[in-house]
C-alpha cells in the first residue's frame, strides 16, 4: 500500500447501485466512482453508505478488482474491509493490499456487544499478523451509533504502540466533537490521521489539525465538500461550512441511504439508482418529491457532469 501518495482530505463511502434483481450494477458503480474522483473526492468503497454489510465477500473482491482494471489508482481507494468474520476481514484486506490501495477502513467485529479492549486488540492484531504484509495501512472505523462497539482512545494508542506503521488513522463517526478533538490532540502530533465521519465537522477538524472527513453526503455533494477541504483557510470557509450543513440537514431529514440514492436517480435520470438491498427500503415517491423540493429550495444541484458521467 502506498502511504506516500498525495494526501486527500475528503473521501466518500461510495454508494452501490443495483440492478432490478438486486445484483450490482457494475457500470453505474464505476461511473459513479469516476465522477467522484472528477470532483476531487476519494473512494472509501464498502462503507456503511455503500451497504457494505449487504454485500458478499466475493462481491467486494470482484468490485475492487474491477475498479483497478478500470484504471482507477489504488492511491484513490480506501476500501472498508472489516467484518465480524476474521477470515473474511483478512481475505479482503489482503486483496486490498495486493491491489495497491492507500489503506483499508476497518470496522471492529460488531456482533458481540460489551467486548473488552483486550478482545478488540486481539482481533485487530490477528488481522495484522495474518495479512503479514509491510504495505498494510489500517484506518480504524469508530461508529458506535451503528456498530455499538466503540473504539477507545486507549485502544487506538495501544494499537499504535504495537503496530506504529500499520495503524495510521481513524474515521470517527461517533458524532461527538469532544471525542474527535481528543483524538486529534493526542494522536495527530504523531502523524495519525483523524477523519470526521460527517462534513458537519470538516472545518473544525481541519482547524484543529485533523485530516478531513469521510462523509456519506460526499456521494451527492462532492464538489462543495471537496472545495471546503481545499480552501478551508480562506475567509469564506465559515460560510461554506454553513451551506454544507444546510444540505446535510436536508438529507438527514430522511433515511440517508435511500435519500441519497433518490437524489442521484433524480439527477441522472436513471431510476435504478433508487434500489437498495433489504432490509433497507427505497424512498417512497411522496418522500422523494419532498426531498427534491427541499433541495430545490436550497438551490442545490449535483452539476451537469453528473448526467454526462452516469447516463
Amino acid at each position: 500500500m502506498n502511504n506516500t501518495a498525495n494526501k486527500r482530505n475528503v473521501w466518500s463511502p461510495v454508494m452501490t447501485p443495483f440492478m432490478p434483481d438486486l445484483s450490482i450494477d457494475d457500470q453505474r458503480f464505476i461511473e459513479h466512482c469516476q465522477w467522484l474522483l472528477s470532483n476531487q473526492v476519494g473512494l472509501a468503497v464498502f462503507g456503511t453508505n455503500s451497504e457494505a454489510n449487504s454485500l458478499s465477500l466475493a462481491d467486494k473482491k470482484r468490485l475492487l478488482e474491477l475498479l483497478i482494471d478500470s484504471g482507477i489508482s489504488g492511491n484513490d481507494l480506501m476500501p472498508g474491509t472489516g467484518s465480524c468474520n476474521l477470515e473474511d476481514t483478512v481475505a479482503l484486506t489482503r486483496t486490498a493490499v495486493e491491489a495497491g490501495c492507500k489503506g483499508v477502513l476497518m470496522l471492529p467485529p460488531f456482533y458481540y456487544k460489551g467486548v473488552t479492549d483486550d478482545g478488540l486488540f486481539n482481533y485487530f492484531s490477528q488481522v495484522v499478523e495474518r495479512v503479514s504484509d509491510a504495505r498494510l495501512r489500517i484506518y480504524l472505523y469508530h461508529i458506535p451509533p451503528v456498530a455499538q462497539v466503540p473504539l477507545s482512545i486507549e485502544l487506538v494508542e495501544r494499537l499504535r504502540q504495537r503496530y506504529p506503521d500499520v495503524f495510521v488513522g481513524i474515521k470517527d463517526s461517533g458524532g461527538d466533537w469532544a471525542f474527535t478533538r481528543s483524538l486529534i490532540e493526542r494522536l495527530s502530533p504523531q502523524g495519525f490521521e483523524i477523519f470526521a465521519g460527517s462534513e458537519r465537522f470538516l472545518l473544525d477538524t481541519l482547524r484543529a489539525g485533523g485530516a478531513g472527513c469521510i462523509s456519506a453526503t460526499a456521494n451527492v455533494n462532492p464538489n462543495a465538500i471537496a472545495n471546503l477541504g481545499a480552501t478551508w483557510q480562506n475567509s469564506e470557509a465559515d460560510e461554506q461550512q454553513r451551506v454544507l450543513n444546510r444540505i446535510r440537514g436536508v438529507f438527514e431529514g430522511f433515511p440517508m441511504i435511500p435519500a441519497m440514492k433518490a437524489a442521484k436517480a433524480q439527477a441522472t435520470g436513471h431510476d435504478g439508482w433508487r434500489l437498495v438491498r433489504p432490509p433497507l427500503v427505497a424512498l417512497a415517491t411522496p418522500a422523494a418529491e419532498i426531498l427534491q423540493q427541499a433541495l430545490i429550495d436550497e438551490d442545490f444541484s449535483m452539476g451537469d457532469k453528473t448526467r454526462r458521467a452516469t447516463v
